[in-house]
């Protein structure tokens, strides 16, 4: 068969099916990802129907979609409401460290792996996925609850923290001096300065040189800058992702707005995409041996996890509905856990298996913990009782401050609007909800 018919032929079969998966979690009010991913294996190395032709193509596609996810996040806020989501938020970025980072790199001490091997599994149960995050917050219509924030805030220290993180690690992997780890930290903490700089001082002059009444030409332009920016940052040392969302922090106004609509349905069907690959990279076969460890560390991690996001959002005065919400959207790991895994397998081969395992499972808990911690927790504790927030949350999509844009038009498809809301059999209702217009 030609290789182009082969091409289309198992593209169009991933697409179709990754639809009907959709309209099926949809049906059920469920997030589509874990079917995603379980596509992926059936698709990939090891499983039933291997991919051959299109398998480049959808590694392309998948990187695509981790950059629109960041993108979209990025145009939810302006860069002045970064930086004070940094500056207030950074002592909860010192608390996620310590609780995530720290059991990685004891079970690599513990399973004999050595110091360097304990750094990247450090990495690996530190960083919590934003790619699936993001798409589990538009799935479950969160996007305006008083706890989005505080969970973005938590993200993007993690992801900057990546651009100090990702040279240390290569360098020491790399068994380099440390002149040579110290030029490539500097390069990386510039590039982020920079972009950073740019968007602060002249975020209203790249929107107006961006901005199009043509919505063909803001699209290419946006869609554009952003690749641009993204594979700049990735030479640089500094991660695709973190490129493109602050592409979209420096984006305000119309401009956000429009773009924003204008590439929700790309996110959505590259980001089904980068799912699928996640699977097609784990081979079936690999994971029973190390299941059993990647197991108690993936339940160890999910728990601080969710301890992180309880007290963030308690440092941001979110009311204890919120902070169980934050906690168990906080749990999923991905595109960068496989990333550090994936440089650190020269050091330590096992490191692989087990962390595409831990991976697997906590990008399939992930999404469950998203939605179902509160209700969880509220049942198990008679009911829940906190506080309103006092401010300091601000920065969802119709919060006082926000990027104007209309709230419906971040669901993806299938979007499961009302997850985030309790039953309504459930008296605590109007305590644990923070629905987006009762603060637009």
């Amino acid at each position: 068969m030609h290789d182009t018919t082969a091409l289309l032929i198992e593209l169009g079969s991933v697409i179709l099916v990754l639809g009907i998966l959709g309209r099926l979690a949809g049906r059920v009010g469920f997030s589509a990802i874990p079917l995603y991913l379980l596509a992926g294996l059936a698709f990939g190395h090891g499983g039933l129907l291997p991919l051959n032709a299109s398998e480049e193509f959808i590694a392309t596609g998948a990187e695509i979609g981790v950059i629109l996810l960041l993108l979209l996040l990025g145009l939810e806020y302006s860069a002045s409401e970064l930086v004070s989501n940094l500056k207030t938020q950074y002592p909860s970025g010192i608390v996620d460290f310590v609780l995530n980072a720290v059991p990685g790199a004891v079970a690599a001490l513990i399973l004999g792996w050595g110091p360097v091997a304990a750094v990247a599994l450090a990495g690996v149960t530190w960083i919590s996925s934003s790619g699936v995050i993001a798409k589990v917050l538009g799935d479950l219509g969160r996007l305006g609850n008083r706890e989005t924030p505080v969970i973005l805030g938590v993200l993007v220290i993690e992801d900057l923290a990546m651009a100090v993180y990702l040279p240390l690690l290569t360098a020491l992997l790399a068994g380099l001096s440390l002149a040579g780890g110290s030029l490539t930290l500097l390069i990386s903490l510039g590039t982020v300065g920079a972009v950073l700089y740019l968007a602060l001082r002249h975020g209203r002059l790249i929107s107006r040189a961006v901005s199009s009444d043509n919505p063909e030409m803001l699209l290419l332009v946006v869609l554009g800058l952003t690749l641009l920016v993204a594979g700049v940052a990735q030479e640089l040392q500094v991660s695709a992702a973190v490129g493109a969302f602050l592409v979209g922090i420096a984006l305000s106004g119309e401009v956000a707005e429009g773009a924003h609509n204008l590439l929700v349905p790309l996110r959505d069907l590259f980001a089904a995409v980068f799912f699928v690959f996640f699977g097609l990279n784990t081979d079936p076969a690999a994971i029973p041996p190390v299941l059993v460890p990647a197991l108690i560390l993936a339940t160890v991690t999910a728990l601080t996890k969710i301890g992180t996001g309880w007290y963030a959002a308690k440092r941001a005065g979110v009311r204890t509905a919120g902070r169980w919400r934050t906690g168990g959207t906080l749990v999923a790991r991905g595109e960068f856990s496989i990333v550090i895994a994936g440089l650190a397998v020269g050091v330590e081969p096992r490191i692989g298996p087990l962390a595409t395992a831990y991976v697997l499972l906590l990008v399939i808990l992930g999404p469950l913990a998203a939605r179902w911690t509160e209700p969880l927790a509220r049942r198990l504790t008679g009911g829940l009782h906190g506080v309103r927030g006092q401010g300091g949350v601000r920065g969802a999509r119709g919060l006082p401050g926000r990027k104007a844009a209309p709230v419906k038009s971040a669901e993806p498809v299938p979007s499961v609007e009302s997850a985030s809301e309790p039953p309504a059999s459930e008296p605590s209702a109007p305590e644990a909800t923070d629905p987006a217009p009762s603060h637009g």
